[in-house]
């Protein structure tokens, strides 16, 4: 059985189970609600479906029953606040409905987005240098405290490039010397931007500011520009 089958049929078992301890207007009403899966449906939509004629206080009593057994929720719409939709507890609301994964009931999560920010400055500080998966993974096995919910690689990469825009950390390319060791050559990662600093431009990733030869590098001789590797990646990158 594929995990889709295994999903539909636990799906299955889940809503008739949920059915037998409902009476005919909450099935009814209950049905109408679960159709519309993600994207939830407001009450007064409720009562224009033709196959309910409830009379409005049934209508308000039955939402309440079903909220009391955990077989509904009422979602916020980010576009309405005040025209909150009802959906199945087993249904999470669209991204169009929720505005995505930085809102929490509806409201622009500021407190998680700075803890987000906080965390990844934390971790770019304590290795130096750091790429946006060893970030990720360092948050999911030490923050779950701060982020009970977990977050995603899509939303640290956001929080690195707000950081890159507002001049707190560097998007690099490692040079694989000195503080880029533990990276792969080529790989972008991101390191604090040091006090004092100007605006970081293209010049910011050149292998030569951390090269532990610089010192013996000339044009005619054995280390140079013209034969390192390195500085040739960094030109064709």
């Amino acid at each position: 059985m594929s995990v889709l089958q295994g999903k539909r049929k636990r799906q299955v078992l889940l809503a008739s189970t949920q059915s037998s301890s409902m009476n005919n207007e909450e099935r009814a009403v209950y049905t109408i609600i679960r159709e519309r899966k993600e994207m939830g449906i407001w009450q007064g939509d409720i009562k224009r479906e033709k196959n309910i004629h409830i009379p409005d206080s049934l209508l308000k009593k039955t939402l309440k029953m079903l909220i009391t057994k955990n077989l509904i929720k009422e979602v916020v719409n980010v576009h309405n606040k005040s025209k909150k939709l009802l959906m199945a507890t087993d249904f999470e609301p669209s991204k169009e409905i929720s505005g995505g994964e930085w809102y929490t009931d509806g409201k622009f999560d500021t407190e998680f987005i700075g803890a987000l920010s906080d965390a990844c400055l934390s971790n770019i500080r304590r290795r130096k240098v750091a790429t946006c998966d060893g970030i990720v993974g360092w948050i999911r096995k030490v923050g779950s405290d701060v982020f009970p919910g977990g977050v995603s690689k899509g939303q640290v990469e956001q929080i690195l490039k707000n950081l890159v825009m507002e001049n707190k950390v560097q998007e690099v390319t490692s040079t694989g010397f000195g503080d880029f060791e533990s990276v792969p050559v080529g790989e972008v990662c991101y390191r604090l931007v040091k006090k004092g600093a100007g605006g970081v431009g293209a010049m910011a990733s050149i292998p030569c500011g951390v090269c532990p030869r610089i010192h013996s590098c000339t044009p005619d001789g054995v280390i140079s520009p013209m034969t390192c590797q390195y500085y040739q990646k960094w030109l064709d990158f």
